[in-house]
């Protein structure tokens, strides 16, 4: 008895020295199955697809992950999670994008007084390259103006001849006003209720309905014989916004003139962005953003209730992820490899409005990211108007990063773009030059970095060819046609066709590329 016991445990001895070497040798070579092909053969046992294993071991960018019977150890745990971590930082980075840029929307109009429901900044001499906006124009009038309706809703007086339009807290459309809106251009009565609003709508309005409390009331006005004085005008006296409960006696506004003013309206691209991200979330209902990005968001710490103080491991992992989502965003934005956005074979000019969506849709139902991250790291303003084709009405945009050889375009040289005849623009065309950076007007010794038609001494050619040039000093014989830029200095351009026609649509005309002159 003594010695079959003895065998049988020298028996079961061997087949666990052997299980042992094999497993070794399988963590040793990264090849075979996972443990459990070796254990033994049961009743139930089947065969296992290999589809469906885990190996002992797997070589990553991560390093080498390792497992027992598909069990993590602790070194691979701890690569997984800050990997995870990680992700989710730039996911976030990326998807929450469009909140914070109208976060630094509000930042930025509050530093000017613009943030009581009752004050508007105006740019009465339009906007310079002093303030920081997102790619805007040297060419409209802008009116902005905070709107909260966290106290009940909000009447809005729109003026005469204006595009506008309100885009809530996480820059989604909530309403088109003036030209584009229902009212048509000839001024109307605007009713912006809360979020879950569920009492009484009076008549006589048209009604928005906001997923936010919080919400950016965006006014283009338009020169007249090059002077702002009647788009100025026509804000100060018809503009008017005011509680419901105030309608019988509406509080007088106030109107801030911030032109030439220092102030920023962009998004970090650092570890506060989360930061400026976490104070959208702590303010606005939860289910005012999409489930996932909030969920994205949760998992590093940001939700709504809570306290946003993440530990050493995890701020340094969102410094991280700020720095690689910020590159992505740029990547994408500087040298996109959506086809779909170039609007010539081989050219360099493409559109910050890929597929015509204004909810960056490819199909119904699929959302193209990229395209979105596009729009807002480089643009403001979500609304139909500004996505669709309308000949002769409203405005078109490309733009450009490289030159004809496909090079960034670099302040320290001198480029030419020839304009063929006949440029497709009913009312008037423009150029604004705008630095890397930023994303803002590229600061010189131009108050405004921009060429266009309503320039008076522009020089156009007999044909109505155009040809501007662009570079750190005015080549000679060509200053009426010139716009300068910065020695060191990257920068970008859109050209804008204001009443857009045909030929721009259908593509039959098409803007030179940027010929490198020296």
């Amino acid at each position: 008895m003594k010695r079959r016991k003895f065998n049988d445990y020298m028996a079961t001895t061997s087949r666990l020295t052997s299980l042992f070497c094999v497993s070794a040798m399988v963590v040793m070579t990264g090849l075979g199955a996972a443990a459990a092909d070796d254990s033994p053969t049961m009743k139930m046992t089947t065969p296992t697809p290999e589809s469906i294993m885990t190996p002992e071991s797997v070589d990553t960018r991560l390093g080498t992950l390792n497992f027992f019977d598909g069990f993590p150890d602790d070194a691979t745990s701890e690569k997984i999670y800050d990997n995870l971590d990680f992700m989710r930082g730039v996911e976030s980075f990326l998807n929450a994008m469009p909140g914070a840029s109208m976060e630094a929307f509000r930042i930025g109009l509050a530093t000017q007084g613009a943030d009581n429901n009752q004050s508007m900044v105006v740019f009465e001499d339009l906007m310079d390259s002093h303030s920081l906006f997102l790619t805007a124009n040297t060419e409209s009038i802008y009116s902005l103006m905070w709107l909260d309706t966290k106290s009940g809703p909000l009447v809005i007086e729109t003026p005469p001849n204006i595009l506008g339009f309100v885009d809530s807290h996480w820059f989604l459309y909530v309403g088109d006003v003036g030209n584009a809106g229902p009212d048509k251009g000839q001024g109307g009565k605007y009713l912006l209720l809360p979020p879950g609003y569920d009492g009484d709508v009076p008549d006589g309005y048209f009604v928005l309905r906001s997923g936010t409390y919080g919400n950016l009331l965006f006014i283009r006005g338009f020169l007249e014989n090059g002077s702002t004085a009647t788009a100025v005008e026509n804000i100060n006296k018809f503009l008017k916004v005011y509680s419901l409960s105030d309608a019988s006696n509406p509080p007088p506004m106030e109107f801030i003139n911030v032109s030439g003013k220092e102030f920023n309206t962009i998004h970090a691209n650092d570890y506060r962005y989360y930061e400026e991200v976490n104070d959208i979330v702590q303010y606005e209902p939860s289910e005012s953003y999409h489930p996932e990005v909030m969920g994205q968001l949760a998992s590093i710490g940001i939700e709504k209730g809570k306290t946003f103080a993440p530990d050493e491991r995890m701020k340094k992992i969102l410094t991280e992820a700020a720095a690689v989502g910020n590159a992505t965003a740029r990547t994408i934005t500087f040298k996109s490899r959506i086809k779909d956005a170039y609007f010539y074979p081989d050219g360099a000019w493409f559109t910050p409005f890929i597929g015509g969506s204004y909810e960056f849709l490819s199909q119904p139902g699929v959302r193209n990211l990229d395209t979105r991250v596009m729009f807002h790291y480089y643009a403001t303003g979500i609304t139909p108007a500004m996505a669709f084709k309308h000949v002769g009405v409203g405005s078109a945009y490309a733009a450009a990063t490289v030159d004809a050889d496909k090079q960034p375009l670099d302040g320290s040289k001198t480029y030419k773009v020839h304009l063929p005849p006949n440029i497709p623009a009913k009312d008037f065309w423009s150029f604004v030059v705008y630095d890397n950076q930023t994303r803002s007007m590229l600061q010189t010794d131009q108050q405004f970095p921009s060429i266009g038609s309503d320039k008076k001494d522009i020089v156009i050619n007999p044909d109505s060819s155009v040809d501007v040039w662009f570079g750190p000093t005015a080549p000679e014989g060509h200053e009426a046609n010139w716009v300068q830029t910065v020695p060191g200095k990257g920068w970008n351009v859109l050209i804008r066709l204001y009443g857009p026609l045909e030929p721009w649509f259908d593509k039959s005309w098409k803007p030179g590329e940027f010929e490198l002159v020296q």
